[in-house]
């Protein structure tokens, strides 16, 4: 019989998981009626944004970086950098029941820094539902 391990030690002072409700868009249609919906540019990418009016209390977001970016390399750099972006403002800045699209901008997107787009982001999310508001 295999002797029981150790219980290991149980940390009480640790916050409390933070869920993060973010899925990716993937059909076509709902990039194209993300486009339709409103839009604020920033130096860095453009965001659009919609809500989807079906209640649900998920935030969902698309990444597109056209050929204009560059070759497959620059895309993928620049669809990652959005993707790390999203993750780190979306949960706390993003409405539920949304839905974003990330459009990456040629050169800007890989080159501009990490702390700038953070801004930016923060500052088209709140363009984008100030649109929505009125």
């Amino acid at each position: 019989m295999t002797p029981k391990p150790p219980e290991a030690p149980v940390a009480t002072d640790l916050p409390p998981a933070v869920c993060v409700c973010l899925q990716t868009l993937r059909r076509r249609a709902d990039f194209l009626a993300c486009a339709r919906a409103r839009k604020a540019a920033t130096p860095g990418f453009i965001l659009q944004g919609r809500d989807r009016g079906d209640g649900e209390a998920i935030v969902r977001v698309g990444f597109t970086a056209s050929k204009k970016v560059g070759n497959a390399v620059a895309r993928n750099r620049a669809k990652r950098r959005l993707r790390a972006l999203a993750r780190e403002i979306l949960p706390g800045k993003g409405r539920p029941g949304w839905d974003y699209v990330l459009v990456a901008r040629r050169d800007e997107t890989a080159r501009r820094p990490f702390a700038e787009m953070q801004r930016d982001l923060a500052k088209a999310l709140e363009k984008v539902h100030r649109a929505a508001d009125t």
